[in-house]
């Protein structure tokens, strides 16, 4: 039987979560902590509770919960992630309830979380306007829905060099840490895949959000979305 999009982004995050923050920050070059502080601060001021998907070991969760301790839901699809971001050593933990499950259906009412949050995880989601029904769906009337995820920069000059570095040094990288070259050759290939961010945008539209702000950091290379349910 052949393998789906979900089995096969699954088996590759529980194969590479020892060494994934190790390697996302060594292929930032230390960026994404900056990334993942500037979605945070939107979460402010924002009343609970709140919905990270994608969450990986709860990277991005820490950070929000350190801008606004508030209770915050972890959902991924990859246990093994789940498990590691629980070995965590943080007085946030607290404030987590970690879920297995799956961001294109999400296990939750209509209208019973204030904020959404999903960092580098919504380019691997396959139906992904489906996904953004279900983020509309359980999310509470004026929530916040905020995206981090890489983009493709159009500065002449940057992007073929980035497109080398996405084609020889991110698998060669990626894989030398953690013994899956694999997984970074898709990182690569889905990264040059994804939508430019006005597709983002109108795609977000047509299920019903109003586009707050959009945000590009370091030469275009990863965008912050920001969308209101009306």
């Amino acid at each position: 039987m052949k393998e789906s999009h979900k089995e096969f982004v699954e088996k590759k995050f529980n194969k590479i979560v020892g060494r994934y923050d190790l390697v996302n920050s060594l292929l930032s070059f230390f960026q994404d902590h900056l990334w993942r502080r500037s979605l945070a601060n939107f979460f402010r001021d924002t009343p609970g509770p709140f919905l990270d998907l994608c969450c990986g070991p709860f990277t991005l969760s820490f950070e929000i919960l350190k801008k606004n301790p508030q209770t915050l839901y972890a959902l991924d699809l990859s246990l093994n992630m789940l498990l590691y971001g629980r070995r965590k050593i943080n007085p946030l933990q607290r404030f987590i309830f970690p879920i297995r499950g799956d961001s294109e259906r999400l296990p939750f009412k209509e209208q019973s979380v204030q904020a959404i949050s999903i960092a580098f995880g919504f380019r691997n989601l396959p139906n992904r306007e489906e996904a953004l029904r279900e983020f509309y769906r359980v999310l509470k009337q004026g929530g916040l829905l905020a995206i981090l995820e890489f983009s493709m920069p159009s500065n002449r000059v940057i992007k073929p060099l980035y497109l080398l570095y996405l084609k020889y040094l991110v698998p060669l990288i990626g894989g030398a840490l953690t013994g899956d070259k694999e997984a970074y050759q898709y990182l690569a290939e889905s990264i040059q895949k994804f939508p430019t961010p006005k597709e983002v945008e109108a795609m977000a539209q047509r299920v019903g959000f109003l586009p707050l702000e959009r945000k590009l950091f370091t030469f275009g290379v990863v965008c912050l979305y920001l969308f209101r349910k009306a």
